[in-house]
């Protein structure tokens, strides 16, 4: 019986009575409705990236999209501006990253600095994932979705998409209030997201808008570069601080094919070699290797700082007054409050790192047992297992993260993970 441990990034979760992987757009929509009907919980997931569940079994149904083309339904054509439009459509259960990877090799510019970001492309529109300067929601020219509460079709156009940070109007119908499930609408939105329309930029250069990246990469912000060495550094930061996902779980036979073979094999190969520079192990079969990563068949060991949500809480935005009562050297960057009015944004990992959990950060268990959770060795943002812990032991880590830094700084931290079957607000 497939678990939530086998589907997650995370690796915890408890076992799911049906699981189901529909290969067409009926299939996803019937999957969904069957569900609805029979009034069963319903979880539709993506590449498991973005969700804490707890271990007690999950007593529904599991939808897992099994669609993943892309394609490009018109030409480039020009704009009054000289640039030329491509709008690609990727069906929502596509790898993320499969997806960024297809763009850049196409010689477009708009995702690259999303590169590397676990998940599909129907998760990312919910989330509105963004780094290193981008935002999915800058490229989105409609998402293609079911109506669980009408029973049809919609074409919702970006403008209509209610894009925040981290927030869109699928996400803001799952919850009540901050990490409150609403009664109708959770573990999975109203809208279930069929496929997404992109409106990419033909362009075999693209903006570094990050300062961190455009460190890495020797220029400014804003300049321009090759959206192929974009892609590479973004990788190579996001494995920097263990933000990306070990690709050794697609050897799981529930993760089989859901990601491009080619794409596994140069993720593993990358893994590898980072193991080997720092002196860890791979293993081939039933043996162990130091020095053969590069053929596809050779799995990393575990890293199991890659083990996690990714960022698990939400940078805070809080008032004008609020942030005047942070340390002078908290980091503030103007952001704009749900209700639309000013605000000010800062450091989650900052905030938990000032509170006194630093990297590597575990609670004792009083047996002296090697800590089962624990904050990435690498970044204070990310909770992980270490390779037996449960998603109780991972909630306790949360839950102690967050008392901290409410305590210090009178912020409560909100997990970005959808949290099923937990309370962690």
């Amino acid at each position: 019986m497939t678990s939530f441990a086998d589907i997650t990034t995370i690796g915890v979760g408890g076992e799911i009575a049906r699981f189901i992987e529909p290969t067409s757009r009926v299939g996803v929509i019937e999957a969904v409705e069957d569900a609805d009907s029979r009034g069963l919980p319903l979880c539709v997931i993506g590449g498991g990236s973005n969700m804490l569940v707890a271990d007690a079994p999950f007593n529904g149904v599991v939808v897992r999209d099994a669609r993943r083309r892309i394609t490009v339904p018109d030409e480039a054509a020009p704009v009054e501006n000289g640039e030329r439009i491509v709008h690609v459509n990727a069906e929502a259960g596509c790898n993320w990253d499969d997806f960024v990877a297809f763009t850049v090799e196409l010689g477009l510019e708009g995702v690259e600095g999303l590169s590397g970001i676990p998940g599909t492309v129907g998760a990312s529109v919910v989330q509105n994932i963004g780094a290193y300067g981008q935002e999915v929601a800058t490229t989105v020219e409609s998402v293609e979705v079911w109506d669980r509460r009408d029973k049809k079709t919609l074409d919702i156009p970006a403008a209509d998409m209610g894009f925040g940070y981290r927030m869109s109007r699928l996400k803001a119908s799952m919850y009540a209030a901050p990490a409150t499930p609403a009664a109708e609408f959770f573990p999975s939105p109203r809208y279930i997201v069929l496929s997404v329309t992109f409106a990419l930029r033909h362009s075999p250069t693209g903006t570094v808008g990050y300062g961190q990246l455009a460190k890495a990469l020797g220029v400014e912000v804003g300049d321009r570069m090759e959206t192929k060495s974009i892609r590479g550094e973004v990788l190579r930061i996001r494995a920097a601080k263990g933000m990306l996902e070990d690709a050794g779980r697609y050897a799981n036979p529930a993760m089989a094919g859901t990601k491009r073979e080619d794409q596994v094999a140069i993720a593993i190969a990358a893994q590898c070699k980072a193991a080997r520079s720092a002196g860890d192990a791979v293993t081939t079969g039933s043996s162990t290797s130091n020095d053969r990563a590069d053929d596809g068949t050779v799995s990393p060991a575990p890293d199991y700082d890659r083990h996690s949500c990714g960022s698990f809480f939400m940078n805070p935005i809080l008032t004008a007054e609020a942030a005047a009562r942070l340390p002078e050297d908290a980091p503030r960057f103007a952001a704009t409050l749900p209700d639309g009015t000013p605000g000010v944004k800062t450091s989650a990992a900052w905030l938990i790192d000032h509170a006194g959990f630093h990297k590597g950060y575990a609670v004792e268990d009083g047996a002296g047992e090697p800590a089962r959770a624990s904050l990435s060795t690498l970044h204070t943002l990310a909770l992980t297992n270490r390779g037996n812990a449960t998603a109780a032991d991972i909630a306790a880590l949360a839950k102690t993260v967050q008392d901290g830094v409410e305590a210090a700084f009178g912020v409560r931290l909100v997990p970005e993970p959808v949290v099923v079957g937990l309370d962690l607000r």
